[in-house]
């Protein structure tokens, strides 16, 4: 099979009737590479119906257009398209006929374009998408995600005909069984052969098998290599080792098809006795809840901005990510297996019972067993995946009738993998909303507000439903029919079931993010709960405001923040990749941290009575650098897991605090602003056992921008991040003087996006400028091709930076042709 990407030569317009285009309607239409987000260039506005659950970004409906030659010589192959996620609605046409259609945005599909073809000519295909009132978050809409060009011979693997499973895994071998899915296209009953070759890393052969089978026309059969690999180099977090399976399909002389797979050999147990053990080793996850978004990209998924995520995660402390709330990407997969990131792909928002006004629910009864079998497809192969989640807080599972939804998905899971483990993102809250409707709307007269998410905000409640005996009672049949009771914000019930349910075996699946240091400890003490997945570890676009600090004086609280907003704010790191205080707090409570972490809160709300919602970190950064006059009061938080934390001001104690676990890993200092040095000290037994020092910035006299690599594939799927900083003569950040960044890029890449992690504005991500916040702003180039690539980034008053890089043409197989002889 040739695999090539798909991504070049789009083009993509507003979607107009064919009346309209009779009309001389609709545009010409921009040149575009995939994967892209169409609504990322749209205006956001104040008006828009979609408010704060999109960021006040509006929906549409877009065409996608691209036209392709196609040989002679293909008339003897199979040709089919690989979309890898459009959102939402696709409608697939090719050469003007209707070929395929997939409601959900987040599935992959192949169009096999055969009967529509014209050999020997240029053809085109049609995608149409759209997205309008689909979500409770932004979305996007477009073809999102990769799309590749698969040719095969008539006699081909299928394509995802290799399935790679490791059911018996100790220090001395390995088993590891390759299923390979073989298609016979032709008109006659043919007899071949299937090979597999095990590889390790370094490219040696440790395992090879082979086995004949005999196909009619039209058929397709299964064969399957018992394979041993000795002294197996397991995959882990800690240890992401991987093999790679060469399979094949030959006769006598000829190669019909080849394909090389990557996967982990690993071994799975779970009770509640050990929790979840991985190659025998308990491991505790640290997890994090991720939406589908790449921040300054929009929606798109390009493979570099997946990767990056990954890195950063792990890089602050978290082993595990959930795929909130669809499945995850092929890219992003991939750079879990690579770096050593354990997944908990989710498959659905919602099933019947729809939650938005067009969203996924309308086509759930039709759909639902294919989108399952497309995501567990997807995964098969990936070592980092061990959990399969059928949803999130889905209002059903707290009826029968629901529950009897629950045991077909998970049933139809397992019966596609039963290799992993099933769970559901339970919501007791949600499960018996109908029960609680008067307690809501008690709650809306009070305070003025309404809607699930307000009163979700107050953890209180929440946690008082959660641990009824009504939740009990209506959600025993939906977990009963998991592996794992996966919960959202249900930490009341982790003690509470080990008595109820002694063979519940529990994992957060959602979880407040202030409330780490009290859950981590439950998680610790007790080895039924798994792990904690915090919402969430990266901050999305969307539910916008929902963790930002409201003060009394604004007013009212809500739970939907006004424009301009854009993003949720309720991430470890912001949109950019920056991390936020609570990522250190957090890496803190995780004892991976011994470092004192100081935060300083914004002096102007010193004194501002403020009304912290259960999602909402304190407004603080790591910063000695403020634009007020000394003697200014100011409130400084400590983390630390020591016993005490001493803070010096200038070579003054102001004074020591308890810290470490039993004062929830903080220190709260009240003091006077001063300029200069301020440094925390963490104490154990007496003994210094670390120090932490901020120092203030002087006046911004060096713009720095910093990429994270200066040679990329030229190809679609990568990128240069440059972060870019407003710094003084010592290279302290400078925090409080923000300013506006332009930047130019020349040669053989394009300018992909520019923005900062502020949650609050209007600027775009697509334009040449941005204004920094605390003193950052990223830059993200795209490759065009191979080639040299100049950045040079400017700002008033600064000396501009230039930045050069270049795009070199990736190293790639080779493609397996028609008929390749087979040497002897």
């Amino acid at each position: 099979m040739t695999r090539s990407s798909f991504n070049q030569g789009w083009i993509v317009r507003p979607k107009t009737s064919i009346y309209g285009q009779l009309q001389g309607g609709g545009s010409e239409g921009t040149a575009v590479t995939l994967p892209h987000d169409a609504i990322r260039t749209l205006p956001r506005s104040a008006d828009c119906t979609e408010g704060s659950r999109t960021g006040f970004s509006p929906g549409g409906v877009f065409e996608y257009t691209k036209s392709f030659d196609v040989p002679q010589e293909y008339r003897q192959q199979r040709v089919s398209v690989e979309f890898q996620g459009v959102h939402r609605d696709a409608m697939v046409f090719v050469n003007g006929a209707f070929a395929a259609q997939r409601p959900f945005g987040y599935s992959t599909f192949t169009v096999n374009l055969g009967p529509f073809l014209k050999y020997g000519e240029t053809n085109t295909i049609r995608v149409d998408a759209r997205s309008h009132e689909d979500s409770r978050w932004y979305t996007g809409a477009g073809i999102t995600r990769d799309t590749f060009l698969l040719v095969t011979q008539l006699i081909h693997l299928e394509t995802n005909g290799v399935a790679i499973t490791t059911p018996d895994v100790d220090a001395e071998r390995a088993v590891v069984e390759v299923a390979v899915t073989v298609t016979n296209d032709s008109l006659t009953t043919e007899t071949v052969t299937t090979d597999s070759e095990i590889r390790d890393a370094k490219g040696t052969v440790v395992a090879r098998g082979s086995a004949p089978v005999t196909l009619s026309p039209g058929a397709s059969a299964t064969t399957r290599h018992r394979l041993y690999v000795l002294e197996p180099a397991l995959w882990s977090v800690d240890e992401p080792n991987l093999y790679t399976a060469v399979v094949s399909v030959r006769d006598v002389t000829d190669l019909f098809d080849e394909r090389d797979v990557d996967f982990g050999i690993r071994s799975l147990k779970l009770d509640p006795m050990h929790g979840l053990r991985i190659n025998g080793s308990t491991v505790k996850l640290r997890g994090a809840c991720i939406h589908a978004d790449n921040g300054l990209l929009g929606a798109a998924v390009i493979g570099r901005a997946e990767e990056r995520r990954i890195e950063l995660l792990k890089a602050a402390g978290f082993n595990a990510i959930r795929s909130a709330h669809n499945p995850i990407s092929q890219p992003m997969l991939e750079a879990c297996d690579r770096v050593g990131m354990l997944v908990m792909d989710e498959t659905f928002d919602m099933w019947a019972d729809g939650k938005a006004s067009f969203d996924y629910s309308l086509s759930f009864p039709e759909w639902w067993e294919r989108d399952v079998q497309a995501m567990v497809a997807k995964n098969f192969n990936h070592p980092s995946v061990i959990f399969y989640s059928i949803g999130n807080e889905i209002p059903e599972t707290g009826t029968p009738l629901g529950s009897e939804w629950g045991r077909r998905l998970a049933e139809k899971v397992r019966a596609l993998d039963g290799t992993r483990y099933v769970t559901n993102g339970i919501n007791g809250f949600v499960s018996v909303l109908p029960d609680v409707t008067a307690m809501m709307k008690q709650r809306s007269s009070d305070t003025q507000t309404g809607g699930v998410n307000d009163a979700m905000n107050a953890g209180d409640l929440m946690n008082q439903i959660s641990a009824s005996p009504l939740v009990t009672a209506k959600t025993e049949e939906s977990f009963s029919v998991l592996d794992v009771a996966g919960m959202n914000y249900g930490d009341s019930r982790y003690v509470l079931d080990r008595e109820l349910f002694p063979n519940r075996v529990i994992v957060g699946t959602e979880t407040f993010p202030p409330h780490i240091g009290s859950n981590w400890k439950l998680v610790e003490q007790n080895p039924h709960v798994l792990g904690d997945f915090t919402w969430t570890g990266w901050d999305y676009l969307g539910e916008a405001g929902a963790g930002r600090i409201q003060y009394v004086d604004q007013g009212n609280p809500t739970f939907e923040a006004p424009y301009p907003w854009f993003t949720a704010w309720t991430g470890d790191l912001d949109i950019t990749g920056n991390r936020r205080p609570i990522s250190y707090y957090r890496e803190t409570v995780f004892g991976l941290r011994q470092k004192p972490y100081i935060a300083v809160h914004r002096p102007e709300n010193y004194g501002r009575p403020a009304l912290q919602g259960q999602w909402a970190w304190s407004d603080s950064i790591s910063s000695w650098t403020w634009p007020v006059s000394p003697e200014t009061p100011i409130k400084v938080e400590v983390y630390s897991g020591a016993d005490e934390i001493e803070l010096i001001l200038n070579g003054d104690s102001v004074g020591r605090l308890p810290a470490g676990r039993e004062n929830s890993y903080m220190a709260l200092f009240d003091l006077h602003y001063s300029p200069g040095e301020l440094v925390a000290v963490a104490y154990s037994g007496g003994e210094e056992q670390a120090r932490t020092a901020l120092r203030t910035a002087g006046d911004v006299a060096i713009l720095s921008a910093v990429p994270d690599r200066t040679e990329i594939n030229a190809d679609d799927s990568d990128l240069i991040y440059i972060a870019i900083a407003l710094q003084d003569q010592a290279g302290t950040i400078t925090p409080t003087s923000d300013r506006v960044v332009t930047v130019q890029v020349d040669g053989a890449a394009l300018l992909q996006g520019l923005g900062s992690g502020r949650p609050d504005t209007e600027e775009r991500f697509d334009g040449p400028s941005c204004t920094t916040f605390n003193g950052r702003a990223l830059a993200i180039i795209r490759p065009c091709g191979p080639g040299s690539i100049t950045a040079t980034i400017t700002a008033e008053e600064l000396e501009p930076v230039i930045v050069n890089a270049a795009a070199v043409a990736p190293r790639t197989g080779p493609e397996v042709p028609s008929t390749r002889q087979l040497v002897s």
